[in-house]
């Protein structure tokens, strides 16, 4: 599922294709992918002469703000947004589409139909779930090295498993928590709250460093990721580990193995991220 940097670049392009466009309705074909309100004429009727003002993002959740409303979208595996024309023809995996009055649309496509749609007034996204219990972003003031180290030093859990959890760090997921456990040279399966001060500057370091590098080339393109404007992330050529199993590490030349670690598949590399 895309992760901070492909939602990063996913509300980076759609600030640029929807900013002052006004929502003539809107079409749901996929009702369950609207959470809040409980009533999908509700969402629909809501958003009627709405105009997006800007975006947002909080974690792996992007933030469409129309004048009045903050609506919440979470893409989940395969949830894709794009700018069509009203006589594009519409494929069978769209499942929501806001209609602009200049003739253009929004459409969101899911092939799983995992995607999720919170809408909420302005101001109040942030004192409701999903957004409300999740940790600080890593690249805000609030994600210092000694709020990681005490929410680490409070867990009997992998590494691996903790740095997926959104109420520590938000935005990631599996392929950025293999990369920055591999740069900071710390093995997947290590208790968290046996990382020594070293480990732990390092890997507050390498968290925020990899994310930084994935957002600037795009993020990754794993699967089906693409931006909203249909450009591929490039960030998949750095991968260090990655996906890349079996292969020679590209720093010490030993060959990566792969472990279920944290409920997910994870690659690193024996000799740089040793476990003892």
């Amino acid at each position: 599922m895309p992760e901070l940097p492909e939602v990063e670049t996913i509300r980076r392009t759609l600030d640029e294709l929807i900013m002052n466009k006004t929502i003539d309705h809107v079409s749901v074909f996929w009702p369950k992918i609207v959470k809040h309100p409980e009533e999908v004429v509700q969402f629909k009727d809501a958003l009627v002469g709405q105009t997006f003002t800007g975006t947002g993002r909080r974690g792996k959740f992007l933030i469409l703000y129309t004048k009045d409303f903050a609506l919440i979208s979470h893409l989940r595996m395969e949830g894709k947004y794009g700018l069509f024309q009203q006589t594009d023809e519409v494929d069978k995996h769209t499942h929501v589409i806001f209609h602009f009055t200049d003739g253009t649309e929004l459409r969101y496509k899911d092939v799983r139909k995992f995607g999720t749609m919170h809408l909420y007034l302005k101001g109040e996204e942030f004192t409701r779930l999903p957004l409300s219990q999740l940790g600080p972003e890593p690249f805000s003031d609030g994600f210092t090295k000694e709020e990681l180290a005490e929410k680490l030093s409070k867990t009997k859990r992998n590494i691996k498993a903790v740095l997926l959890d959104q109420k520590v760090v938000v935005g990631l997921g599996n392929i950025y928590v293999d990369e920055a456990l591999f740069r900071a040279g710390i093995h997947p399966e290590r208790i968290a709250d046996t990382l020594t001060n070293s480990e732990l500057t390092r890997l507050h370091k390498e968290i925020i460093a990899t994310l930084s590098e994935a957002v600037d080339k795009g993020g990754s393109t794993i699967r089906s990721y693409i931006n909203s404007q249909g450009q591929i992330g490039m960030f998949q050529l750095e991968l260090l580990v990655y996906g890349r199993k079996g292969e020679d590490c590209k720093v010490c030349g030993s060959q990566l193995e792969r472990i279920i670690s944290g409920g997910r598949g994870t690659v690193f590399c024996p000799s740089c991220q040793k476990k003892d």
